[in-house]
């Protein structure tokens, strides 16, 4: 236990230090100054404590007690949920809706990284850190009345997480050596996770979402496709039982979600009164980042993530809006430029991606000139007005991780890209198009998610980047969810800008990522009959630098293994990394108890924010 709280020591240190992780050279200081966006240093979250009464084990508010009732109106863009069963989705939107729908045994302090307990009441590792034994609170409630007990917790993780239902990532992950953790009940409220030997980020996986027994074991017996169906957005909201903060009280397609508080959740205030405060939580659908900002702007949203581009604008208007403007350092997330370098066929025995394209995507020096003719630096200054520095790394620039010295990239040079292109035969005939050793002329699809505007922009950028190396690029932007669609179920697309959220505390949540079968390896995606296939060299070293790096207990040695991993990836480049800019959120003064936090966003305490009904949007 002791190293666990050096570690977590460390981690509060350079969680810290991580605010200022941006150079001051590459940010518009004229927009953002130490001083004209508060920051997380700002505010300290003061965590709730423990508390047991009437033989009820609550979670206490250590906030000042605030209003009840009201809503709390968010947004997202796109075309809403693709589902609302947590252990299916791959989607940003519906794992945030799953998480207010679903609690987990453990949660993450905000001010620190260390691990906290939450429907646990506590948790404690044996002194050869291979066994973790987690006491429920007593007292839990599923919304339907019944308690929840370690059978919940069993179930959840032997029969939905190791029989593979849904998403598989959460399996992939804490499978160590081709061993899954052994997980026994020891009584109602104690259950035992036994892994097969030291596994260092294992606690944070227990941030999953933990399963009714009784509603959902019945289901399984129909089968994984009938699984992957339930809790659809087709749901009827009084069929479900959940054990969150929130019910779902109603979904309209493209236009909202809404959630209703749940009355008997083990929150309460200094009072002793039932948390959440807000009787409803307002998720609207908007269809692209444009309209999202003239929602907010016309008082129709309580919060908003703002865009580099208008952030001198939201810093202006903050007096004028009602609102605060802070600023959470670095995103924790990553946005690339993926190729798909899928080898395979499809049932039909049709290759996802015809031979030629397969054959650049698969050539290093075909994707190294792609890297140097993309123009970083341009990206910044346009697309996000400074407010953010190029990425060439994968994991995030705050990363407690971070190998800085692959950090620092390289400048765009469209003559070394040339270069590159020439080693494997590639050339330009006198109208200066580009052309393949076999007389092929290089041109390629380039997807992005549709109303993402940023990414938009990227896509435009980069294809006309490419083109002054004489490439033809199709740039098509595509609703989300068929982006989604292409790139884990048909896999028919050549080239791919994404984002995926990560951790700057801890990189093998990204295993699904790295992993050779991983459900997120997007650049050499195996369908589950392909498992195995085809892994090319650096794959196999990512991962076995995966496996060894979760089983060392010690800091800066697991270290020097993702330091291996993101130099791997930057020298084989399967995914080009573009940039990364500052998480600036905007909050209504109406809204009460809000503290955000780097680690923690900005409402990371949903049940003990309030509206303040004294005042007016406008």
């Amino acid at each position: 236990m002791k190293h666990y709280k050096k570690l977590f020591l460390l981690i509060l240190i350079i969680t810290v230090v991580c605010v200022s992780c941006f150079s001051a050279d590459r940010i518009n200081n004229d927009v953002l100054t130490e001083n004209s966006v508060k920051t997380e240093e700002n505010l300290y979250y003061e965590q709730p404590k423990d508390v047991t009464v009437n033989g009820r084990d609550f979670i206490m508010s250590s906030l000042p007690s605030g209003e009840f009732g009201g809503e709390f109106i968010t947004s997202t863009i796109g075309e809403g949920p693709k589902t609302f069963n947590p252990w299916t989705a791959k989607d940003a939107t519906s794992s945030e809706i799953g998480s207010l729908l679903y609690d987990s045994l453990l949660r993450t302090d905000v001010n620190t990284g260390e691990v906290i307990p939450n429907l646990a009441k506590k948790y404690e590792i044996s002194s050869d850190n291979k066994s973790y034994t987690i006491t429920l609170r007593k007292g839990l409630k599923w919304s339907d009345g019944r308690e929840i007990t370690a059978d919940d917790i069993v179930f959840t993780w032997n029969e939905i997480i190791k029989g593979g239902f849904g998403n598989t990532s959460t399996r992939d992950s804490v499978t160590i050596v081709g061993h899954f953790p052994i997980v026994e009940k020891i009584d109602r409220y104690t259950v035992r996770f036994t892994t097969i030997k030291p596994f260092a980020p294992f606690l944070r996986f227990l941030t999953e979402p933990v399963a009714p027994e009784h509603v959902i074991k019945p289901l399984l017996k129909k089968g994984k496709r009938f699984f992957d169906s339930y809790l659809d957005t087709t749901v009827n909201p009084k069929d479900m039982v959940t054990s969150g903060p929130f019910r779902l009280e109603e979904y309209v397609p493209a236009q909202r979600v809404v959630l209703k508080k749940y009355n008997d959740y083990y929150w309460i205030n200094q009072k002793k009164q039932r948390l959440p405060y807000i009787d409803k939580y307002i998720l609207n659908i908007v269809g692209d980042l444009n309209n999202e900002l003239l929602k907010f702007e016309s008082g129709e949203l309580d919060i908003i993530s703002v865009r580099g581009n208008d952030a001198a604008r939201f810093k202006e208007n903050e007096n004028r809006g009602h609102y605060r403007l802070y600023n959470l350092g670095p995103n924790t997330g990553t946005m690339f430029f993926a190729f798909n370098m899928s080898r395979f066929n499809d049932e039909k025995g049709k290759p996802y991606v015809d031979k030629i394209k397969q054959s650049w995507f698969n050539d290093i020096n075909f994707r190294t000139a792609i890297d140097y003719a993309i123009d970083r630096d341009s990206e910044v200054a346009n697309i996000l007005n400074g407010v953010g520095e190029p990425l060439f790394t994968a994991e995030p620039t705050g990363s407690i991780f971070l190998n800085k010295e692959i950090a620092k990239g390289h400048k765009r040079n469209l003559q070394t890209a040339y270069e590159y292109l020439k080693k494997s035969g590639f050339y330009k005939d006198k109208n200066g198009r580009l052309y393949d050793k076999f007389g092929h002329p290089v041109e390629f699809d380039l997807y992005t998610n549709a109303g993402n505007t940023e990414r938009e922009s990227a896509g435009v950028m980069i294809k006309d980047d490419l083109s002054e190396l004489g490439m033809k690029i199709n740039f098509k932007p595509i609703e989300f969810n068929s982006l989604i669609g292409k790139l884990t179920a048909t896999l028919d697309w050549d080239t791919m800008i994404m984002g995926i959220t990560g951790s700057i505390l801890e990189p093998h949540g990204g295993k699904n990522v790295w992993n050779s079968n991983g459900t997120l390896h997007v650049f050499n995606q195996r369908t589950e009959e392909n498992y195995g296939k085809n892994v090319l060299q650096f794959e196999k070293d990512i991962n076995e630098i995966y496996e060894k790096a979760a089983s060392e207990l010690n800091f800066e040695k697991r270290k020097e293994y993702y330091d291996r991993y993101q130099e791997i990836v930057y020298q084989q480049r399967p995914l080009i990394y573009l940039y990364s800019q500052l998480r600036l959120i905007a909050v209504r003064n109406r809204i009460g108890n809000v503290y955000p936090t780097v680690l923690g966003g900005a409402v990371h305490n949903l049940p003990e924010i309030f509206v303040i009904k004294r005042f007016s949007v406008y």
